[in-house]
């Protein structure tokens, strides 16, 4: 069975494609060091991985495709996607392809860690790198070319890529229990709120949503009832 895109402001049964986390830096010593010796084209030894904090997704907070995605939802998917990270298959791929498929000549990144802060699911990340682009600067794969943008400070993202429903309240669209989340891969338009990614978590605090009760009066009319139970 064929399954479209669904596009923001469109409900239904389909791929979730979202731009939900953003900034990729260095976050360790070492990725300060890796990147110098880049400037500086020296030898880069047997480093051959980047690491980064992301911001990956939050629920409760309504995105730039006008969705929401209730806790419950995000929380299940999580820990669903704890048995991808212990085993080493939480990979994804430089920009969104229209398929459930991580294809591997496109992967650029492996996930290997995830946590909650509030409403905001945290993620730590490895970006590979090939001996020619480490030792000479050859650019031969996604994550070598993932880590030439580092190089040049370019701001760059990962987006969540999954297949579910979603169902309108109000004009805003609520992903429904059906989701099934396939990764995050990395992109350069974000669209959750301050999500983003940086060199350590102190980075990160101003963007992360705190867990506060939700003031009913300040709710849209109609839709406050259905996001006081599914937040």
């Amino acid at each position: 069975m064929d399954i479209r895109i669904l596009k923001a402001g469109e409900s239904g049964f389909g791929y979730l494609i979202e731009q939900d986390a953003g900034y990729i830096s260095p976050m360790e010593p070492r990725n300060v060091n890796l990147l110098r010796e880049f400037e500086n084209t020296k030898d880069h030894g047997d480093a051959d991985s980047l690491i980064v904090y992301v911001v990956l997704q939050k629920f409760g907070v309504k995105n730039r495709n006008g969705r929401i995605y209730p806790e419950k939802i995000l929380k299940t998917q999580n820990e669903i996607y704890q048995d991808a990270i212990r085993n080493r298959r939480a990979l994804g791929e430089l920009d969104h392809p229209e398929s459930s498929i991580i294809s591997g000549d496109r992967i650029s990144h492996n996930i290997i860690e995830t946590w909650w802060e509030g409403h905001t699911l945290m993620g730590k990340m490895e970006i590979p790198m090939t001996k020619g682009y480490v030792n000479m600067g050859i650019v031969s794969t996604k994550g070598d070319l993932v880590a030439e943008y580092l190089r040049h400070k370019y701001m760059i993202g990962v987006s969540s890529r999954g297949v579910g429903s979603l169902e309108e309240h109000n004009g805003t669209f609520i992903v429904q229990d059906d989701f099934e989340l396939i990764c995050w891969d990395i992109v350069t338009a974000p669209s959750t709120p301050g999500s983003w990614m940086f060199r350590n978590r102190n980075e990160a605090r101003p963007y992360v949503e705190s867990y506060t009760k939700v003031n009913k009066s300040n709710l849209n009319e109609g839709l406050d009832k259905f996001l006081l139970d599914i937040l």
